[in-house]
């Protein structure tokens, strides 16, 4: 009795808040969760690092061109550092982009860079300074793999910045599926603007996913 009383309290409260943040993003948001198949699959490369088949593997390594390139594409920009042997880079191609509803939202409404930490490509930061992969990694204090750098919808008055003034947030090492997804919306429909604080988002999201399962947790596991 007392379960399904808590379980139906916390259904209440997860709707309240989904509809706040409805009303606050001015746009729908995609549902909690969605089907996982068919898997998307990675691809290997040479250099040892998962890809995906979608992100911006055309680029010329002009940051300031591809986030205009992006913005005119209607998407949000984000960056991706990883490197070879990481294994929380493996398990987010593996097993969290793998899943069909979160690899389909992030291609969607994403334009994705993706760098290799100690790579020695040349790229061309925001302020059009000229230096390696593992340059940029160091000098956007990026320390840990993956991390995954989402930049603002306007860099408008930010010219000839770079790093930090131009992000909106970060995201780190190994983290769940429902996690990895609800940061890409929270990005995507700018809760952030109303609500800075990702928990809260996240909490709401996690327990609209337990309503859902017919489950009572108090606390997110991912």
């Amino acid at each position: 009795m007392w379960s399904q009383l808590i379980r139906s309290l916390a259904a209440l409260v997860s709707l309240a808040l989904a509809g706040a943040l409805l009303s606050a993003s001015g746009a729908e948001l995609p549902p909690p969760v969605g089907p996982s198949e068919p898997a998307v699959e990675p691809i290997k490369g040479e250099d040892g690092i998962y890809h995906q088949a979608w992100f911006n593997n055309a680029s010329f390594l002009d940051l300031r061109e591809d986030f205009e390139e992006a913005r005119a594409a209607g998407k949000r920009f984000a960056i991706i550092f990883e490197q070879r042997g990481c294994i929380y880079c493996v398990k987010m191609h593996t097993e969290v982009l793998a899943k069909r509803y979160i690899n389909d939202y992030v291609r969607e409404n994403f334009a994705i860079l993706q760098f290799d930490m100690w790579g020695a490509r040349e790229v061309t930061d925001f302020d059009g300074t000229k230096l390696q992969e593992k340059q940029l990694a160091e000098r956007w204090g990026v320390m840990f793999t993956p991390t995954i750098i989402f930049l603002k919808d306007d860099l408008s008055g930010l010219e000839g910045q770079w790093g930090q003034p131009l992000e909106v947030a970060r995201m780190n090492l190994g983290i769940g599926a429902g996690t990895f997804y609800d940061m890409f919306v929270w990005v995507r429909h700018k809760i952030y603007e109303q609500d800075r604080n990702f928990q809260r988002f996240h909490l709401t999201r996690y327990h609209e996913r337990e309503a859902l399962a017919g489950k009572s947790t108090s606390q997110p596991t991912e």
